[in-house]
């Protein structure tokens, strides 16, 4: 069992930048291969990044590829989503999600552990 706590949402303005945290108690997030999902009402749950729990290797949805980075702190038990060039198109609730397998996935279904999400808006 693992307790994850995202942080750091909030109201910007297009092109400006924030960093969500995403806080895990329970078990450390070296086991787990991390997720970064975000939703707006009436819209499937999508995956914005992800990192393998071994290797590391990190995916993006080609929506923010080069603008959003995602990382991980193992001694601070927390993965962060370090968001720049925002757009108005990425307002939304962002979710992190923890995974008990090697590799990460896509799929909001493959994850079992889910944050109560933040929300971030930027506005124009």
């Amino acid at each position: 069992q693992v307790q994850l706590v995202e942080s750091g949402g909030g109201l910007v303005q297009a092109g400006g930048s924030l960093r969500l945290s995403c806080a895990a108690s329970g078990r450390t997030i070296s086991m787990f291969s991390m997720g970064w999902f975000r939703q707006i009402p009436g819209k499937e749950r999508e995956s914005v990044a992800r990192m393998a729990r071994i290797t590391g290797t990190t995916y993006y949805a080609d929506s923010v590829k080069g603008r959003f980075t995602i990382s991980r702190d193992n001694a601070k038990n927390t993965v962060y989503l370090q968001m720049n060039s925002l757009k108005r198109e990425d307002t939304a609730v962002y979710y992190c999600a923890a995974r008990d397998d090697p590799l990460s996935s896509s799929s909001s279904e493959g994850y079992r552990y889910w944050g109560h999400g933040t929300q971030v808006t930027v506005s124009s």
